[in-house]
């Protein structure tokens, strides 16, 4: 089976919010073909299969920053209410409330990415951990290695540079006594 949405796009659209890996109600609906006014009340017909921790709605800051990351979100800012966010298990379940063809598909790479990144997290946790063993058993014989390393396992915001040019300014000396006549 091909997949019919890069497991890219769907890795821009999960967001860490709470804590917890989420998928916002617009971009889903969106993914899935269809208005987000038609998943959230399918959502709400099913109420009882989204207990918490498979929903929450964002709060007002939540979503301003959600907005602020996503450019197409910007239509949320004067929405009268806050978007809901579905977690993985969220996300599982919407799988039986929206029984489309093309959802049933969208769902399966949905959960497919969320298991890539899950496995993802996991391996760089493991490989963090072995460089702290490993750190603590040669630290002082190769510092410089483990310097190395763990900037390239966590790389610093890349540097600001001023745009523009600088330009000497030309200082103009007046006499301050004035001509009397």
């Amino acid at each position: 089976m091909n997949a019919i949405i890069p497991a890219e796009v769907i890795e821009q659209r999960i967001f860490l919010i709470r804590g917890e890996k989420v998928m916002v109600d617009r971009h889903l609906a969106e993914l899935y073909g269809v208005d987000t006014r038609t998943l959230n009340q399918a959502v709400k017909r099913n109420i009882e299969r989204f207990p918490e921790g498979f929903m929450f709605q964002l709060s007002k800051d939540e979503r301003d920053e959600v907005i602020t990351n996503c450019d197409n979100l910007s239509p949320l800012r004067f929405a009268r209410t806050s978007p809901y966010a579905f977690t993985e298990l969220g996300v599982a379940m919407l799988s039986s409330v929206l029984k489309s063809k093309r959802a049933i598909q969208v769902n399966i790479q949905i959960m497919k990415t969320f298991v890539n990144l899950r496995r993802m997290f996991a391996e760089n946790k493991e490989l963090s951990l072995s460089l702290e063993e490993l750190e603590k058993k040669y630290d002082k014989q190769f510092k410089v290695v483990f310097d190395i390393l763990n900037q390239l396992l966590s790389p610093e915001d890349p540097p600001k540079y001023k745009m523009g040019f600088l330009a000497k300014e030309k200082v103009v000396k007046y006499n301050s006594k004035k001509k009397r006549t």
